[in-house]
């Protein structure tokens, strides 16, 4: 049984001067893409590519992941990775 999450352990992601607008689905996108960037990059035992990982999981519709996620496996994702 997994463990009770804290309320001081939920945190949304911080304020990007990039993206100051209200709709955040660039933010979302970018944060995706940087996250996944990072890993082919660096690899995947790199720490400093989790922050993208929380920020993209704390501001994406799971559905959008998941259909990215789908879209990387296939080959098919638009973004340049």
């Amino acid at each position: 049984m997994p463990a009770a999450i804290k309320a001081e352990d939920i945190k949304t992601a911080p304020f990007d001067p990039r993206f100051p607008n209200t709709n955040q689905t660039r933010y979302c996108y970018q944060s995706y893409v940087d996250y996944h960037r990072c890993q082919k990059v660096r690899g995947a035992d790199y720490a400093p590519c989790e922050y993208f990982s929380k920020v993209f999981h704390s501001v994406c519709p799971n559905g959008w992941v998941e259909k990215w996620d789908g879209q990387r496996e296939e080959g098919t994702f638009p973004g340049n990775i």
